[in-house]
């Protein structure tokens, strides 16, 4: 069952590393806290925070990859806007294809021709306007 960004939910810290603590949520849904959203004030070691089994009340911020969440305790209690990083299959599809290797080649030589023009017109530009001073 998904849970909804933005909520506050209760879950069990089952690990720590030195980057964050995980934290499961229910059955299939798992998350992260970083260890930026451990506190308020600045956190060099998570176990001086928490430890493994504790019940800890989180806040749901993102939603990372389905029953993969973005969490933070210090944002307990706090407006948060929701944030959902992966693609969908519809999103992916829609994308269209790369081009081809000679199509990006043709492209790049287009750009640089128009690039190179654009400077070749505001030297002259530029000469000669230091011209008509003289």
């Amino acid at each position: 069952m998904p849970i909804e960004i933005g909520s506050e939910v209760e879950g069990k810290v089952t690990g720590i590393t030195k980057y964050g603590a995980f934290v499961e949520l229910g059955p299939g849904c798992v998350g992260l806290v970083h260890i930026s959203q451990i506190s308020d004030t600045y956190v060099s070691n998570i176990n001086e925070h928490i430890k493994i089994g504790d019940v800890v009340k989180v806040k749901v911020m993102g939603l990372v990859k389905e029953g993969k969440y973005d969490l933070s305790i210090k944002m307990v209690g706090k407006e948060v806007h929701a944030r959902k990083y992966f693609k969908s299959d519809k999103d992916r599809k829609e994308k269209p294809p790369p081009g081809s290797f000679e199509d990006k080649i043709t492209k790049f030589l287009k750009d640089s021709e128009e690039r190179l023009l654009d400077v070749k017109r505001n030297i002259e530009n530029k000469q000669g306007t230091v011209k008509k001073f003289r």
